[in-house]
């Protein structure tokens, strides 16, 4: 499938940490024709097999959370409009004036309401998550027989496309990832591997990586890779702490992770003359593989990040040639294993 295709299939999906399935389901849909998938309600981990799986070889997982940031909903006034608590890190400062889905016994669309300019004391104050109320239209009975306390509720915006390749939209952080994984299985099609792959679309990552730690101890893999977002260079900000967008896959180099890995992808992005960055880490990554490298008795484990501006915001911005560039990466080290 054309990449961005399937950004529009994954991103738009209801993935809020805790309500994984619809997300996970529209990913097992597209991998379906290339092996095994399943939904595991107690951990909301979605797996997926590649065809071929054979319990003699050994096994590499490739790992993309499946989750998104959103809300809760926390409260219901006898008016109608909704108040919430975060899930996962939410940029504050984007939220007023945004369009949300609450996710109650039907569907409900609704919007982060926001004092006009001419009524504020201080407009330069950053409101805190307590702070805002969303209005969906409901009088406080409606709201009440419709929504529920614990409901979840998403951003909104579709996938669009900037110039070039470049694409915005939410919850790219890690619904792009997925697509790497998407991407790398399809470029392995009826390869003939000397290992297996087995593919993680964790749950509540945004939430303390719950689903990987839980997931790796299941699948119990020889080695793997964290297919994550990281930071893309954006004005303003300190170059030496940043990827840069069009520049290919940030190898993650960390005393947590398996410098023998990051080496091997270095030398198979030379090899195959496929772009890279570096992405230099002092301790935790603060994705998946801080999880996975301890389960059990330890798992050989990379990260592999895809940059990305604006990160957290309903306007993620990555570059559709970063996915498929990486997505040939990891498909020519896995096609390169014995």
């Amino acid at each position: 499938m054309d990449t961005f295709d399937i950004l529009c299939k994954l991103a738009p999906a209801f993935g809020v940490s805790g309500d994984e399935q619809e997300a996970a389901q529209a990913a097992l849909d597209i991998l379906s024709e290339y092996g095994e998938g399943s939904f595991d309600k107690t951990t909301g981990n979605a797996v997926f097999r590649r065809a071929g799986f054979d319990d003699s070889k050994k096994t590499i997982l490739l790992d993309a959370h499946i989750d998104e940031i959103g809300f809760v909903v926390t409260y219901i006034t006898d008016d109608g409009f909704l108040k919430v608590a975060p899930v996962g890190g939410i940029d504050r400062r984007t939220l007023l004036a945004s369009e949300v889905t609450v996710f109650g016994r039907q569907k409900i669309k609704g919007v982060i309401t926001s004092t006009p300019p001419h009524l504020e004391d201080d407009n330069k104050k950053v409101p805190e998550v307590s702070d805002i109320y969303i209005d969906c239209g409901l009088s406080g009975e409606q709201a009440k027989s419709i929504i529920s306390l614990g409901d979840k509720v998403s951003m909104v915006n579709e996938p669009v496309r900037l110039l070039g390749s470049r694409v915005s939209g939410k919850a790219l952080d890690d619904r792009s990832g997925v697509a790497v994984l998407i991407k790398t299985i399809e470029l392995l099609k009826d390869k003939p591997l000397g290992v297996n792959v087995v593919l993680l679309l964790s749950s509540q990552e945004e939430t303390g990586e719950m689903g990987a730690k839980t997931g790796a101890f299941d699948i119990s893999p020889d080695m793997a890779i964290a297919v994550d977002v990281s930071f893309a260079y954006t004005q303003g900000e300190d170059k030496e702490e940043c990827g840069e967008l069009s520049k290919g896959a940030m190898i993650g180099i960390s005393p947590s992770l398996s410098r023998e890995l990051s080496d091997a992808l270095i030398s198979c992005a030379k090899d195959k003359g496929i772009p890279y960055q570096y992405e230099i880490m002092n301790g935790r990554t603060g994705t998946n593989a801080d999880q996975i490298t301890i389960s059990k008795g330890g798992v050989k484990t990379v990260t592999v990040s895809i940059p990305e501006k604006y990160m957290h915001t309903p306007v993620e911005v990555i570059d559709l040639e970063d996915i498929d560039n990486i997505a040939r990466l990891l498909a020519e080290f896995i096609g390169g294993l014995k």
